[in-house]
């Protein structure tokens, strides 16, 4: 029942995230005509106190809007999608797919950061493909150069503990110093504290959901195993990825933990096929929103790669 009451606003919400590119064309259009004209009349020699406030004010306002902070477009989306995480964990300790609603698809990466992390997020900035990177904690003192280009992105970066053990063979104090140790890695690097998480091989018990609950967290799993960890070759990382689409899965591949030159071979491959099949290519926080994830998740059957 929570997750039909939440539905009507979160559509709204979405519809507003659409419009976001033709918000920000139109507000660059503005720029360019409310400059053309101060500068024609300043060239003219022309003083016009009054209608060159009026120019100052709109661009003030675009500026804005486009900006990063208060009042803009990207704060406001950022919050809306933060509100969707935790409107999904109302209901939900953890989420293996999303609603139906959109054709959207979230890709995520796994075990990161690594030697290959610029290399993957070099082809999805590429290929205007945003993704979702649940990274593990002790990686950052080698490849953290990773994590600043993921941030640079403006990307999620999820909490993928700081050594990546099984979580159901720890204690609760050791579970949590997982958790908090990540989180503090990778804030080192400009990422904010990580609401989503991801358990190493697809394992946790009670108090793994017990402390996500305290500190806000949502579990992420995944619909889709690509195994690419197996190096089963390029072509069938992609194939796995492809024939396990439909709206709102979660595919798992890996940008670290070994040779990932497959998966980066893989990712226009895998990019190309979903939009050529009607899909759109969005974060896991945009996913929860614009797609509401049904409160029945079936967590059985994961694989052991994650």
């Amino acid at each position: 029942m929570a997750s039909t009451q939440l539905q009507p606003r979160r559509a709204i919400t979405a519809l507003h995230r659409r419009r976001r590119g033709g918000a920000l064309a139109l507000t660059a259009a503005l720029a360019l005509i409310l400059g053309a004209v101060v500068g024609a009349t300043s060239g003219a020699g022309v003083s016009h106190p009054a209608v060159r406030k009026q120019p100052g004010d709109w661009l003030a306002r675009i500026q804005t809007l486009a900006g990063t902070g208060k009042g803009s477009l990207q704060t406001a989306e950022m919050t809306a999608e933060s509100r969707a995480i935790q409107q999904t964990l109302a209901y939900t300790p953890y989420v293996r797919v999303a609603g139906s609603q959109h054709r959207e698809i979230a890709l995520t990466f796994d075990d990161g950061p690594g030697p290959y992390t610029p290399r993957v997020v070099h082809e999805l900035a590429v290929l205007h493909a945003p993704a979702t990177f649940f990274e593990v904690g002790v990686e950052e003192q080698y490849f953290n150069a990773g994590t600043s280009e993921i941030v640079a992105q403006g990307w999620p970066i999820g909490d993928h503990t700081e050594n990546h053990p099984a979580m159901d063979t720890l204690s609760r104090k050791d579970q949590q110093q997982q958790l908090l140790q990540q989180a503090a890695a990778v804030g080192e690097y400009g990422a904010p504290f990580p609401h989503l998480f991801r358990p190493p091989y697809g394992v946790w018990n009670k108090t793994t959901v017990a402390l996500l609950k305290h500190y806000r967290m949502l579990m992420i799993l995944w619909t889709v195993d690509t195994s690419d960890y197996q190096l089963p070759g390029t072509q069938a990382i992609v194939q796995r990825a492809l024939s396990g689409a439909k709206p709102g899965a979660i595919i798992l591949l890996h940008d670290a933990g070994g040779d990932r030159s497959e998966t980066v071979a893989a990712i226009p491959k895998i990019v190309r096929g979903l939009r050529a099949r009607g899909y759109r290519l969005v974060t896991v926080p945009e996913l929860l929103l614009d797609n509401p994830a049904p409160q029945n998740q079936n967590p059985t059957g994961l694989g052991s790669g994650a």
